[in-house]
């Protein structure tokens, strides 16, 4: 691994890392970008720049990523299969590394119905999983999908997200070895909120080795109600919410509840911090980022390496 990338660095020092995310606005507003991104400077390792996330058409991670280049914080561009095929994947990500890009977050994405834009074609030409190993090759091995040399190749710090928490339970884990074994560097999760079952998840991946082969980032998220604890919970396929989760929320009320999600957060944080083979969080913060800064704090995570 010799992609330059800062993260990749404090992650092979041993180092307890922390990313954060991103949202690109619906618009050009390059203001929008630089408000957000100054918030988490000094907070974040690295930024995720998410890439038209639920399939709403938003700014470009590649030209936002590069935004927070040139102010000084590293992005990690996501890259989603569902709009490109593999000559424009390609050719973006050629693209990417050229504006100074070193970390990528590798993704299926999100189906087109759940988006602003329901009726357009998705493409999907790879999976996540694909889209891992042609990427590594374009690194290690030089070459391009159909196997032409690259001259000048891509230097990415390879990532993927994991769901601990999806059924069957029992496969996730081997869903992680597939993408160690494509090639990626770090994973970030889905967002825990249940520490028991993901505590679980983890035995398995130290069971297979994965976690000496592969940094791993919890994902954690602040809720802002019992409301939104209760949507997260019976709503959103693939996350779960414990009841203590929700009591906790229901139990502040609602001129307390932001600051409760705050704590919950913070607790999540000291719990996974614990765990063997946790090498960081990931801060899912969307159109929250300004909380990120007080977490990252409380949590004892400052200064950063």
């Amino acid at each position: 691994m010799k992609s330059g990338s800062n993260l990749e660095k404090i992650l092979c020092a041993g180092h307890f890392a922390v990313t954060a995310e991103l949202g690109p606005p619906k618009s050009v507003s390059a203001e929008v970008v630089y408000k957000k991104a100054e918030t988490l400077k000094g907070y974040a390792d690295a930024v995720n720049i998410t890439d038209c996330q639920t399939a709403i058409v938003r700014m470009s991670s590649i030209a936002a990523g590069s935004m927070l280049a040139s102010r000084g914080i590293e992005p990690i561009i996501q890259m989603t299969c569902r709009d490109r095929n593999r000559i424009a994947i390609q050719s973006d990500l050629l693209g990417a590394s050229a504006l100074g890009v070193k970390n990528l977050l590798c993704l299926t994405g999100d189906h087109q119905k759940f988006g602003n834009h329901p009726q357009s074609k998705n493409v999907f030409d790879l999976d996540s999983i694909q889209l891992i190993k042609m990427v590594k090759d374009m690194r290690d091995e030089k070459k391009f999908q159909c196997g032409e040399e690259i001259k000048v190749e891509p230097h990415f710090f390879i990532g993927a997200a994991e769901n601990p928490f999806s059924e069957p339970f029992e496969f996730r884990v081997l869903r992680l070895a597939k993408k160690v074994k494509a090639g990626i560097d770090f994973v970030q999760t889905q967002v825990v909120y249940n520490v028991e079952k993901f505590s679980k998840w983890m035995e398995m991946v130290r069971e297979l080795g994965l976690h000496e082969k592969v940094f791993i980032l919890a994902g954690v998220a602040p809720l802002k109600s019992a409301g939104m604890a209760k949507y997260m919970k019976n709503n959103v396929p693939g996350m779960d919410v414990p009841d203590k989760i929700v009591e906790r929320m229901t139990v502040a009320g609602k001129e307390k509840a932001k600051e409760e999600g705050v704590n919950i957060c913070i607790d999540i944080i000291d719990q996974v911090k614990e765990i063997k083979g946790v090498a960081g969080v990931h801060i899912m913060a969307i159109e929250w980022e300004e909380i990120v800064p007080e977490i990252v704090e409380k949590a004892g995570l400052l200064p950063r390496p």
